[in-house]
């Protein structure tokens, strides 16, 4: 049997977990610090749930350890086997096995207490609101991972009439919470779990792939608020405040990413309401572009007095960064100052690039966010471009017909001469053409991303 504590040693105790929580989120609000943030909330979560089993009521243990074992029997092969390529999708799964769990708590606290009678109105709404947050978390964090991944596709599932049947699906979920808290029965649970999970995919199908950094973070919110209605649930503090933490900071992330991709925050949430304009089909290049080869750039790298290094998304699928990272220690050893620009939504998901790069240990010093770098770019002698499209398209200051037009994005375009790594002369993510890769001082060296790395490795090396 394990040590049981009273109720005031678990209140001090999940005090201490909630504090450890806050330092951290503040430890992961800047990549120095996030190594040491990461280990404070890791602290924070031992000691929540070695409180949580040390309370009073919990009398039998044999559940809960084999929910635990089968947990690290799926989960750490699974982050194991996962290229940092598919996190996005695997942070998206996620959030959509939070959404269940508080879903399924719903369910089992309801039929444990119908059984005597003693399902109160309170815990009806929590139970009503616990499942209802924890459907729509779950399913549409499930469409979005597929999104991710490529199974159903980047492009927006847009179709007339969709907000009407959102519209129609939160009032009939509004009924069924009322219509549960007034009978206690289950089959009003059951609506509310079914219509939530249908908002859920409607809401999240009809956003489009170069919006997925909002959606991963919305999601996130959501996951925190389905654990908050948990942790009412099952009288829970420190659950309660986990939750609302997550929930508040995930909320304040997609404001900031809507923001950076001058988006709508309101329009997000309700699955791209208004954004009918913005949807871009992907487009046909039309423009002529210039081509060059890998010891070209090398020799124009090796030559420069400032260069600047823009990862994108096509860094992550080639898992380049390691190359990179040997590239921008030549070029330091040669005396060429050499920094990497970060847009906040390049990648799939908020701070994707700034993982990687660290994962490969490149100073945080030597990476710098888009409003700190792009004064820069006019004194820049080469711009390297590693996959990112969107990010560092003119189209969003000069067209205001294009989708992306409003958006924040990297001036790579005013330094000397930009190197463009790239597979084809297809568009980016988004679908959007970039009138960069046609410009005088702009060639693309089409191939993989580590492979063209590395060919400019082995150049520098033998100039």
């Amino acid at each position: 049997m394990l040590f049981l504590i009273n109720s005031d040693v678990m209140v001090l105790f999940g005090l201490l977990a909630t504090v450890l929580f806050v330092l951290g989120l503040k430890g992961l609000s800047h990549p120095k610090t996030a190594r040491r943030g990461n280990r404070l909330a890791m602290a924070g979560m031992l000691v929540a749930v070695a409180t949580a089993l040390m309370a009073p009521q919990v009398g039998a243990f044999g559940w809960v350890l084999a929910g635990l074992a089968v947990g690290a029997v799926i989960g750490i092969p699974m982050v194991r086997a996962t290229p940092l390529t598919a996190l996005p999708q695997l942070v998206a799964a996620f959030h959509s096995f939070i959404g269940l769990a508080a879903t399924l708590v719903g369910v089992g606290m309801y039929l444990r207490h119908i059984t005597f009678n003693a399902v109160s109105s309170g815990l009806a709404t929590e139970i009503a609101l616990g499942a209802a947050i924890g459907m729509v978390t779950f399913t549409g964090s499930v469409v979005a991972a597929l999104k991710l991944q490529g199974v159903l596709g980047g492009k927006p599932w847009a179709w007339a009439g969709r907000h009407i049947l959102n519209l129609g699906l939160v009032l009939a979920l509004v009924l069924a919470v009322v219509l549960f808290t007034m009978q206690l029965s289950f089959l009003p649970l059951a609506a509310i779990i079914l219509l939530a999970g249908i908002l859920g995919v409607t809401l999240v199908i009809a956003i489009g792939g170069a919006d997925m950094p909002v959606v991963v973070s919305m999601l996130n919110s959501y996951s925190g608020w389905a654990a908050a209605a948990t942790g009412f649930m099952l009288e829970q503090p420190v659950l309660i405040t986990t939750g609302a933490l997550v929930g508040a900071s995930g909320a304040i992330l997609s404001y900031i990413m809507c923001k950076a991709m001058n988006r709508s925050f309101i329009s997000v949430i309700l699955g791209g309401f208004g954004t009918e304009t913005s949807a871009a089909t992907e487009a046909t290049p039309t423009q002529a572009v210039k081509e060059a080869g890998m010891e070209d750039a090398a020799f124009m790298l090796s030559n420069a007095a400032r260069v600047i290094i823009v990862p994108g998304y096509g860094m992550a699928v080639a898992q380049a960064q390691h190359a990179v990272k040997e590239l921008y220690g030549l070029l330091e050893e040669k005396g060429i100052a050499t920094e990497f620009a970060i847009h906040p939504v390049a990648g799939r998901m908020p701070g994707h690039m700034n993982v990687l790069l660290a994962e490969a240990d490149i100073p945080y010093d030597a990476v710098h966010e888009l409003d700190d770098i792009n004064p820069r770019f006019k004194e820049t002698d080469v711009v390297l471009v590693l996959g990112a499209n969107d990010v560092v398209n003119p189209a969003a200051q000069t067209n205001p017909g294009s989708p992306i037009y409003g958006m924040p994005v990297l001036e790579a375009w005013k330094a000397n001469q930009v190197y463009v790594i790239k597979r084809s002369h297809r568009p980016g993510y988004a679908g959007v053409e970039n009138p960069l890769f046609g410009m005088e001082n702009c060639a693309l060296v089409l191939g993989d991303a580590k492979a063209v790395v590395e060919g400019m490795v082995t150049a520098l090396k033998n100039a």
